[in-house]
């Protein structure tokens, strides 16, 4: 695994300021009422998610690679549950 520098600027409490606060979006598959689920916001050069449940969620960031890697995995199955 690389490792990474530490980005002394980045508290997840305060990071929803690094995104356009009308950039965030559901899933459609998102319950009506809000589910369980999470948001994400496609910035130009980093992606953030958090939690749609709690109103001050903290966000956390990725960059625009590690949010392709982790795609690729999720539709490899690589975080699946036991069947």
């Amino acid at each position: 695994m690389a490792d990474y520098a530490a980005q002394t600027d980045y508290d997840p409490a305060t990071a929803a300021s690094m995104f356009d606060a009308a950039g965030w979006q559901k899933s459609f598959a998102s319950e009506p009422n809000g589910g369980n689920c999470v948001e994400v916001n496609l910035g130009a050069d980093r992606v953030g998610v958090r939690d749609t449940k709690l109103r001050d969620s903290p966000v956390f960031v990725f960059g625009r690679q590690e949010w392709q890697a982790f795609l690729v995995a999720v539709k490899a199955g690589q975080f699946d549950l036991p069947g």
